[in-house]
């Protein structure tokens, strides 16, 4: 067995694939207490996404993109939103999935602005229901979106930009143990204004094994191994 499938071996005993070899769509799912999914967006959605917006409305707002003045409007509705992103991942520019625990909808997490050519990039944005916050669900959900962009869909570099007030998702960060590398002065438009972030960015070089492994080898924080 080459060195390529045993890497490939050790994801899947980590994380299911619904098909594998394929970027999108697809359908991951990983852990037991809880069980964790990543599926892309769909319409019917609709009702369970407008009610955690709704009710996580203060814990959400100071950390969700805005458009500034002049910006292009954002969608009006959660169809037409899920139409536009529907057309963006067929073209390979973004990974729209929702987060599911055990079995119920707790928020997002999406690969964005993804370069192919020499760059082989692509962002990684999240947010989660305040019910689920603290179960190591998002480290989860971010190692497997990762790790499925690393070893099916086939990119290089992922990067994860974060306001430095913003420390629940610093934390995020840090128990995956992915390194700091920059700082951006008023980097994107956040709750009315633009606003600082620190930047972190991992590579497939960093995780040979996988982020996911790393994860659950550390035992849910790498921070803390050392």
């Amino acid at each position: 067995m080459s060195r390529d499938e045993r890497i490939r071996r050790l994801g899947r005993e980590r994380m299911i694939t619904s098909v594998p070899g394929r970027a999108w769509p697809n359908q991951l799912m990983s852990g037991t207490d809880p069980v964790v999914t990543l599926r892309p967006v769909r319409r019917s959605d609709a009702g369970a996404w407008r009610a955690a917006r709704r009710r996580n409305a203060t814990w959400l707002s100071p950390w969700d993109a805005t458009v500034p003045p002049g910006g292009d409007a954002r969608p009006t509705t959660f169809s037409a939103l899920v139409r536009r992103l529907t057309k963006a991942a067929r073209r390979g520019t973004t990974y729209p999935f929702v987060i599911e625990v055990d079995g119920r909808f707790a928020g997002q997490v999406s690969i964005n602005n993804i370069v192919r050519g020499s760059a082989q990039f692509g962002s990684v944005g999240y947010w989660i229901d305040q019910e689920f916050a603290g179960r190591g669900v998002i480290p989860r959900a971010v190692a497997m979106a990762i790790d499925h962009c690393f070893f099916t869909a086939k990119l290089h570099r992922l990067e994860i930009c974060i306001r430095p007030e913003n420390t629940n998702s610093l934390r995020v960060v840090e128990k995956l143990g992915i390194r700091e590398i920059g700082y951006a002065p008023r980097f994107l438009h956040i709750d009315g204004a633009w606003r600082d972030h620190r930047i972190f960015a991992i590579t497939k070089e960093e995780v040979p094994r996988g982020l996911l492994a790393r994860l659950d080898e550390s035992g849910g924080d790498a921070s803390a191994s050392g």
